[in-house]
This record gives structure tokens, C-alpha cells and sequence, in this order.
């Protein structure tokens, strides 16, 4: 019997409650379309009468850690169950039901569910996916609410549009999920058998095939060894047939499908046609027989036939293939060097392998021993390329083309060289030399001569400077060519020697066109250029003139010491340069005068006034406007400079003061224009002081007498350089005999002093 409903007999729910608000059942859709909502609470937050208030997505316990969105937290996190479910077959006799397996993901990030059903093979269904990833409505009258993680367990049943399914089993990571969240996982369900497919499997079972054909499965073979070549360098001795020589072949065994291809190795010039293959891929026999009539090697054999040929024959196969005929071919433990192969009649002999047949071998037989056979024949000597003589026509590159082709090319110059010799900047690579002729003409015995060495493309170029009331007019003596060396036939077969940068030196004799000059000098540009490039030109290196004087002198430490000495006798420790010339003669007399001269700088004591040659390189500068009527006022190189200088501070750099120059074209050498500029004023960042530079070339102003040892024809536009005995005066022997005795001249002088 209940309590009566009075005061003191029912419980008082509002007893300790705090939130008394009301929860709002309207909301607008699209903005203006109001709705009312089923899922909202009564007065604070208590369910109405016969409402569930069940959230709306799978709620998973709070961990510790980063507070993270599911969409992060649970990214690429499946739960996978295998189920089943059944489906009834109507009007059939072999089947009443079907059990289809499938597979159930569902997806921790939005709760959304996916379903597969397994291909299998000949079902005649459409396999694949049944249901498509998103969320699945439960079923009716719970429409309104999707399934969660809760639904979902081994053993449990889902109504996904109205079919159901039920989950046997999950894989190791759903079962730790679900553990984790507190849910007890059974242990696995195993699916029931399908009717019709037992029935299916003990049809196909109790079947005879009528033709037994036999499986060969290649396809291991060809997976593990695709690609995979053993090659095999042999030869075959066919000398003893008529007109037979032995023949070079490479063998390539195919691991995929034991198949053997021989090529042949046709050398050039050999009379024969360039095959592509000399046996074309395919199994190799051991055993050459008879060739067999047409349908004696089958795969099968027939054995009796009944029954006149058409409807309703039969017949029976050897299924034992006691009518086959073996045939035993080449495998790959039968290849192995030195032994011979019956290839179709033709002894072939394997001779070599490559690399990777030795480690196809050494891992599969542990063979080690790959020692070659000799097989190739000795390679004749190769004859020398007869070539016609030259005929005089162009240039003999030009004609040595004609010989190499029917279409004749022109000869192809050393554009790489040209790039790396070629004028750059304040680089010329161009070498002066100044040189005499070699006669005993009394007309021709003055006369000088300036020979330019351009490095690009090894031409030569000679230019007499003229000379006053001396006969001779001047000018270019030889055009830039390249020049010959003497004593070579005019038309032979080789191609001529052309004199070569190293040939150019000073002492040396040249004929230039049957003109012999000696060379007496070289301007400072030269002489620094062999310096550097002492490898190219020996008679420039420092340390093969010091060795060639080691070697070539009998005489001893203290002869040579005191031949030094009675030129010194101040004891100083340097001599002249005349001194120095004769002693060291007499030292080596092998010894030319471009390696005294190299000694000569390299120990001499240099000038250190030279008030005198810039005099003299001004009066040259200053004489060449004077000719050329170049005023700097009327020619405006003052203001080129001026419009350079944007500080106004009187200085430039060294490439803007000869960029200027060259802009408004000054009469003067690239040489001599240079080394004027390096005699002006610098200031402590290296500038040029131009307005220096201007004084020295206003030869209206501020004109330059000739020196007092100025001869008319000795300076010259393209000659600058100064004899080694004007830039030397004293040679420092005592550091000479050092370099070359060691420790031994020091030694007697401490004795003597």
C-alpha cells in the first residue's frame, strides 16, 4: 500500500538543487526557419518524462595530457571487427540462406562506420564495399541517435539498414582499445560455414578433369631471377673448315627461364656481316639428334581414338606421357670455364666471366677458381695511316682535313687555349723580345729589331723600330704568322714544327724565313711571365738553374768562392754585372744568357732611384701626343676624369683612370699608358692621384727633355723594356754560392774572417 501524498510522506526534489533555469526547445534553421528541438532538457537540466538524454557521439574517458580534439587525438585510429551476416535465398533448391563475411571498421575520429565484404573468387555478387564510410542512424524508434564505441563488441548484433550483422571477432588493437576503456572483450566467435559453398567446394572436389594437364610453375623462377644474366666470354675454333678462323662469342644465360643467346664479337675491317645475334635466345640441347618430322615432339600423345572424326568422337591423352620424348638442355651447374659446349654441332669454349657470374657462382656453389683462359688472338700491330704530302695549297691542317673525309672541314683551332692567352684587361700575354740579326753585313749589323710571341695562338710577329738617317725605313718586318722551323721539307708527310713559346728566349737563334736573329733581350713583362710559368719555359726556373750550376762545375767550393772574392775586393758581398756574366761562364759554360739573366734578377740589387726612366718614359709618352697633335684640355680628358671622381678628391681607382683613357682614345700604348699610371701618387687606400697623371702627359705645360742617354730609335712605341745591367747594377753571390753550395760558403767565410 503506497504513502498518501501529503506533506512529510514524498521526497523533495528541489531539495539542495542550485540551477533552476530553463531550457529553451526553440531554434532557428537557415536562419529563419524556426524548429523545435527534441534533445533539450527541463528546468535545470532535468529530463522530461520519457526523454534520454544520451550524448550524441562516443564519449571516451579524460587521460592525462594535452586536452586534444578527437579529430587529432584518435587521427588514423580504426576499431576492426570481422562479422557476418545472413541473407535469405528464395526459390532455389541448392541454397535456402547465405552467410556473407564481412569486415565492420569503425572510425574513432567522427564514429563513422565503414563495411566490406571480402572478394571471393566466382561469387557472382557484388563484392567489395557494402556500406560506405559515415555515420550510421540506429535503428527505428531510435532514428534520431547514431551509433557510438558502446554499441560495439565481439558478439554483439548491428542493425545497419535493416540488415544485421553480427561481430565474431577484432584484431589485437581493438581488443587492447576496448580493454582500456573498461569493456570486458569475450573471446572470438567463429562464422558459420555457408551451405552453398560447402556444396560448391564438394562439387568441385568430386570432379575429374577430363584433360589432366599438368602445371609448371615458372613463375618463382621468374620473380627471383628476372633480370638476371650470366655472361660468359667464349670463343669457337673454326679453322679446320675452309676459310675458318676462330671466332669470339659472349654467352648470356637467362636465369629466368634457363634460356641461352650467343652473340658474336665482330672486330672492325674483319670481312663479315654485323649479325645481331649468332644464336637466337632459347633452350639449348646437349644431345643433337636427327630433326624430328612435324608433330613427333608434342606436349601430349593421343592414344586411341574412337568413334569417325566429328560428333560424338572421343579419345584418350597420355596422361603418363609414356610416348614423350626428354629432351636434357643446358642449365646453369653445366657453364663453368673451361668447359665446351655442343651448341648445334659447334664446340664452344668458355674461356671468362664477368663479376657477377663469379658471385652468382661463389654464393650458389661455392666455387672460387676463375682463372681465365687466354682466347683472344694477339692484336696485330697497327699500321701507321699513310698520308699524301702536302701540295702546297692552304695551310697543311687545312689539307690533312681533306684527306680525313669526303667533306672536307676546316681545321678546328684550340678555342680553349684562345680563351686563357687571349688580351684580358692590363694582361696582354703577349711576349717582346728584342733581337739582332745574325749576319756579317756591315748595313745589317745595327739594325734591332722587336719580335712579338703572341701566347693565343702561337703566331709570331717581327717590327723593326725606324731610325733615323740609318737607310732603313722601319715598320713591320714579318706579318703575325706562325713560322716554321728551319731544315723541314717543304712538302712532306708529317706536319711541320712551329717555334713554340719555349723556343723564345734569350741567346737563343731563330730563322724566320730564312732570316736568323738572335735574341738579346725581353722587355719586364716577358721575363715575369717565364718566372711564373717556369714549368713551360726551364730556362726561367730558379731551381733548374741552380742544379744545372751544381752539376756542371768541377771545380771546388773555395775556386769558385775566390773567383767571386777578386771581383770584391771590398768583400762586400756583391760584383757587377759584367763580373758576374764572366765568372759564372766560366763556371758552366752550358749556361745561356736568358738563365744568367734570371740569376741576375732574382739576386741582383735593383735601381732605387729611378727619377731617369720615368723622365724617359714621360719624353716617350709626351712625344707620342706631340705626333698625334692630342691636346688633354681640347680632347677633354681632364673632365672624362672629373665626371668620374663624384667626391672631387683627386683620386681614382687604377681601372677607372685607363677606362677613362681608352674612352677618349689616347694616342699611347696599352704598356706604356700602364706603367705611367703606376708611377703617379697613390694615396693609403691605393687610388691613383690623376691630376699627377695629367701633368705628366701635358706636353704643352709641362714639357720633358730627352734624356741625356737618348738615342734616336732605342725607344721605341712597343718596346719598354731596359737591359738587365741598366735595371741590375750588383749581384749578391754570397746568397747565390748559399743557395747552391748549402752551408758550406758560410762556413769558409767565417774561417777567412
Amino acid at each position: 500500500m503506497a504513502l498518501p501524498f501529503l506533506p512529510g510522506n514524498n521526497f523533495n526534489k528541489n531539495l539542495g538543487k542550485e540551477k533552476f533555469h530553463k531550457s529553451h526547445h526553440f531554434d532557428y534553421v537557415n536562419r529563419d526557419v524556426a524548429k523545435m528541438l527534441d534533445d533539450k532538457s527541463g528546468i535545470g537540466g532535468v529530463p522530461l518524462p520519457g526523454q534520454d538524454l544520451t550524448p550524441k557521439s562516443s564519449v571516451f574517458p579524460r587521460g592525462e595530457g594535452a586536452n586534444q580534439p578527437a579529430w587529432v587525438a584518435f587521427d588514423k585510429q580504426v576499431l576492426s571487427f570481422n562479422g557476418y551476416f545472413q541473407e535469405s535465398v528464395v526459390e532455389r533448391r541448392e541454397e535456402q540462406y547465405r552467410v556473407r563475411p564481412c569486415i565492420v571498421y569503425f572510425y574513432l575520429e567522427d564514429d563513422s562506420i565503414q563495411v566490406v565484404e571480402p572478394r571471393q573468387k566466382n561469387a557472382g555478387l557484388p563484392q567489395g564495399t557494402l556500406i560506405r564510410r559515415h555515420r550510421i542512424p540506429r535503428p527505428a524508434p531510435n532514428d534520431g541517435k547514431f551509433y557510438t564505441v558502446e554499441d560495439f563488441n565481439i558478439g554483439k548484433e548491428l542493425t545497419l539498414y535493416g540488415r544485421v550483422f553480427k561481430l565474431t571477432s577484432c584484431d589485437e588493437f581493438t581488443r587492447n582499445f576496448l580493454t582500456k576503456l573498461g569493456v570486458r572483450v569475450p573471446p572470438p566467435d567463429g562464422t558459420p560455414n555457408d551451405p552453398y559453398s560447402d556444396h560448391r567446394k564438394a562439387l568441385d572436389e568430386s570432379m575429374q578433369p577430363l584433360r589432366p594437364y599438368e602445371r609448371f610453375d615458372t613463375l618463382k623462377q621468374f620473380l627471383d631471377h628476372d633480370r638476371h644474366v650470366l655472361r660468359f666470354y667464349c670463343f669457337w675454333d673454326d679453322t679446320d673448315s675452309m676459310f675458318g678462323d676462330p671466332r669470339e662469342l659472349v654467352l648470356h644465360y637467362f636465369l629466368a627461364d634457363d634460356t641461352i643467346e650467343i652473340r658474336e664479337v665482330i672486330p672492325a675491317n674483319s670481312g663479315r656481316d654485323a649479325a645481331p645475334v649468332f644464336l637466337r635466345r632459347g633452350p639449348v640441347p646437349k644431345d643433337v639428334a636427327a630433326l624430328k618430322q612435324p608433330g613427333e615432339v608434342t606436349e601430349r600423345t593421343v592414344l586411341n581414338v574412337f568413334g569417325p572424326t566429328g560428333h560424338g568422337s572421343r579419345y584418350i591423352l597420355d596422361s603418363l606421357k609414356t610416348g614423350a620424348i626428354q629432351v636434357e638442355t643446358y642449365k646453369d651447374n653445366d657453364l663453368s670455364i673451361g668447359a665446351q659446349l655442343n651448341v648445334w654441332g659447334r664446340k664452344i669454349v668458355l674461356c671468362d666471366c664477368d663479376d657477377f657470374t663469379k658471385e652468382f657462382f661463389r654464393t650458389k656453389y661455392g666455387i672460387n677458381d676463375f682463372a681465365a683462359i687466354p682466347y683472344k688472338r694477339q692484336a696485330e700491330p697497327a699500321k701507321s695511316r699513310e698520308v699524301p704530302p702536302y701540295n702546297g695549297f692552304g695551310s697543311e691542317e687545312d689539307s690533312l682535313c681533306s684527306c680525313a673525309g669526303l667533306l672536307p672541314k676546316p681545321p678546328r683551332r684550340d678555342f680553349v687555349k684562345f680563351m686563357e692567352k687571349d688580351r684580358c684587361g692590363l694582361e696582354s700575354n703577349v711576349l717582346r723580345f728584342l733581337a739582332k740579326m745574325d749576319t756579317t753585313k756591315p748595313i745589317d749589323i745595327d739594325r734591332r729589331f722587336i719580335i712579338s710571341y703572341f701566347l693565343a695562338d702561337d703566331t709570331l710577329l717581327v717590327f723593326e723600330p725606324p731610325v733615323r738617317n740609318s737607310g732603313m725605313g722601319g715598320g713591320k718586318f714579318l706579318e703575325r704568322q706562325r713560322v716554321k722551323k728551319p731544315n723541314q721539307p717543304r712538302y712532306g708527310i708529317e706536319l711541320s714544327e712551329y717555334y713554340q713559346a719555349s723556343d723564345m728566349f734569350v741567346g737563343n737563334t731563330v730563322e724566320l724565313n730564312r732570316f736568323k736573329f738572335t735574341i738579346i733581350d725581353a722587355d719586364e713583362y716577358a721575363f715575369r711571365y717565364m718566372e711564373q710559368h717556369s714549368a713551360e719555359f726551364p730556362k726561367c726556373s730558379h731551381q733548374y738553374i741552380l742544379d744545372k750550376i751544381r752539376g756542371g762545375t768541377s771545380q771546388q767550393v773555395e775556386d769558385v768562392l775566390s773567383a767571386f772574392q777578386k771581383s770584391d775586393p771590398s768583400r762586400s758581398g756583391c760584383i757587377n754585372y759584367d763580373d758576374f756574366i764572366g765568372i759564372i761562364q766560366s763556371v758552366n759554360s752550358d749556361i745561356s744568357a736568358q738563365e744568367i739573366m734570371t740569376l741576375a734578377r732574382l739576386y741582383g740589387e735593383r735601381t732605387q732611384d729611378n727619377h731617369v726612366q720615368t723622365s724617359g718614359l714621360v719624353y716617350l709618352i709626351q712625344d707620342s701626343l706631340r705626333k698625334h697633335n692630342f691636346d688633354i684640355r681640347t680632347n677633354k680628358l681632364q673632365e672624362a676624369l672629373l665626371q668620374r671622381d663624384a667626391q672631387k678628391q683627386g683620386y681614382l681607382s687604377e681601372n677607372e683612370v685607363v677606362t677613362a683613357c681608352k674612352s677618349i682614345r689616347v694616342p699611347v700604348p696599352r704598356d706604356m699608358l700602364a706603367a705611367l699610371v703606376a708611377r703617379c701618387g697613390r694615396d693609403q687606400q691605393g687610388l691613383i692621384k690623376y691630376t699627377e697623371l695629367l701633368e705628366y702627359m701635358d706636353w704643352k705645360t709641362c714639357p720633358v727633355p730627352a734624356p741625356t742617354n737618348y738615342q734616336q730609335g732605342v725607344y721605341n712605341q712597343s718596346w719598354t723594356a731596359r737591359s738587365p745591367d741598366d735595371q741590375v747594377h750588383r749581384i749578391q753571390y754570397v746568397k747565390l754560392l748559399g743557395d747552391i753550395y748549402g752551408s758550406a760558403v758560410s762556413a769558409m767565410l767565417e774561417q777567412q774572417n
